[in-house]
């Protein structure tokens, strides 16, 4: 596997100056502003990308609005209240893309934003920050979380403030040293988000991620990363830890890496 220096330089050559290059290159999303993006922003462009998969991306997204309209602007709560009747009437609603399994994701991974935020749901980095994932209390004695102590003061144990199970938090937190296990937990508690799907979602949201793209995979087979597309447990580990290597010799996000990476590639 070559290193960061040869990749800069290929891309240098490729594109024939720094100033070029970088401006070309994308820019991922603060922890903070992916934590200030609200439920509904999230449902939208989850169902956004489980939309464009397979069609014209300005197709789905010129027949959006009527989207936002019909699903409550992808607010979670009125979402997941959607009834079998209500999608099957959507799909007389020409103004939209009348893909029963893919009307039926939307009320699915609302469901699962909402589990995200009441944390029912393990396995994240940040549901173990918490002393405990019951969000109702302390585990000790039952007092309502962020109320202050479990007991007088000086008597004991305090209740810690109350674990932020919001979805930003979820891809915020999540560290980009192991992007690959966030794509496996959206795959697994999410609705139609297998694939390609969950880390073209992040990228699309601004979350630091690369893509396994064509040129990206044709590229790791160059480098001697992979022999195949990754879809293994252990040829994902293995892109991860080629990324991870390249993260920690140049500083870059994994974004402007992938990107980097695919353009060593004919096109």
């Amino acid at each position: 596997m070559r290193d960061y220096k040869w990749l800069h330089e290929f891309c240098l050559n490729r594109f024939g100056s720094a100033k070029v290059l970088e401006a070309m290159l994308p820019q991922p999303r603060s922890d903070a502003e992916l934590r200030a993006l609200s439920d509904d922003r999230y449902l939208s462009l989850i169902s956004l990308r489980i939309f464009r998969a397979g069609l014209k991306h300005s197709l789905v997204d010129a027949k959006w609005p009527a989207f936002e309209e019909v699903f409550f602007g992808f607010d979670p709560e009125k979402v997941v209240l959607m009834g079998a009747e209500r999608l099957e009437n959507l799909m007389q609603d020409a103004r939209l893309i009348r893909h029963l399994g893919k009307l039926k994701s939307v009320p699915r991974n609302a469901q699962f934003i909402l589990d995200v935020r009441a944390g029912r749901l393990s396995g994240s980095p940040s549901s173990g920050a918490a002393r405990h994932l019951d969000p109702q209390g302390c585990g000790e004695c039952g007092t309502p979380a962020g109320s202050g102590s479990c007991l007088p003061e000086g008597e004991g144990h305090q209740t810690p403030p109350a674990a932020d199970f919001s979805f930003g938090a979820l891809i915020a937190d999540w560290p980009v040293s192991d992007i690959v296990g966030l794509w496996k937990y959206l795959a697994k508690h999410g609705n139609q988000l297998g694939g390609l799907s969950a880390p073209r979602f992040l990228r699309m949201v601004g979350k630091d991620t690369f893509v396994p793209t064509d040129d990206m995979v044709a590229a790791l087979k160059a480098q001697g990363v992979i022999d195949k597309a990754p879809t293994s447990q252990k040829d994902l580990a293995a892109v991860q830890a080629a990324f991870n290597q390249w993260q920690a010799e140049s500083g870059r996000p994994l974004c402007q890496l992938s990107v980097m990476l695919a353009h060593t590639v004919n096109h």
